[in-house]
């Protein structure tokens, strides 16, 4: 039994959530989202709760309920707070800068690297920290890794691309021989 898909998920004042067949939406203060959620699985929208249960006795029933329940959760807290990641670009020449739809970024390389903003994320830079902001978790997060992975920060000096708070194990260079 899945204690996450047990927990019902609570909705709240001002936020509507309608389930037809196996689409899910979401409505809020900052938006909506719409999530088709596997057919292993069935949402039952009561007063202020939804409950989601396993259907049938397949193998991948027990795994996608819990999974099905917090992408809706998600859902729900994307509308009412939305989410965001930082991310810190540390090196010497290395800058970013936004442009209308699009970064700009010099991160060492003998060109610039030009990323699009996608449409429903919002990016502002301030100083060396990037900050990534949407209503869709799996965006926002998804965005941030791709951004990340064009540089990330290497042991040695620190150089590239970490997230805010995150720990980069250092590690010592060569010595010279004396």
């Amino acid at each position: 039994m899945s204690r996450i898909g047990k927990k019902p998920v609570v909705i709240p004042q001002g936020v509507t959530v309608t389930a037809d067949k196996n689409l899910i939406t979401v409505k809020g203060a900052k938006g909506s989202l719409a999530f088709e959620h596997n057919w292993g699985v069935s949402v039952k929208i009561k007063e202020n709760e939804l409950i989601v249960e396993k259907e049938g006795k397949g193998k991948d029933a027990p795994a996608i309920w819990g999974t099905t329940a917090r992408i809706i959760e998600n859902m729900i807290e994307g509308v009412v707070n939305g989410f965001k990641k930082q991310i810190e670009l540390n090196g010497v020449g290395f800058r970013m800068a936004v442009a209308g739809k699009k970064i700009n970024l010099a991160l060492g390389f003998s060109h610039p690297v030009v990323v699009d903003i996608p449409q429903d994320l919002e990016v502002a830079i301030e100083g060396n920290i990037m900050t990534v902001s949407g209503i869709d978790k799996h965006k926002v997060g998804q965005f941030s890794a791709n951004i990340r992975a064009l540089k990330p920060v290497e042991p040695y000096k620190g150089k590239g691309f970490k997230y805010v708070g995150e720990y980069v194990r250092r590690k010592e260079g060569k010595k010279s021989a004396k």
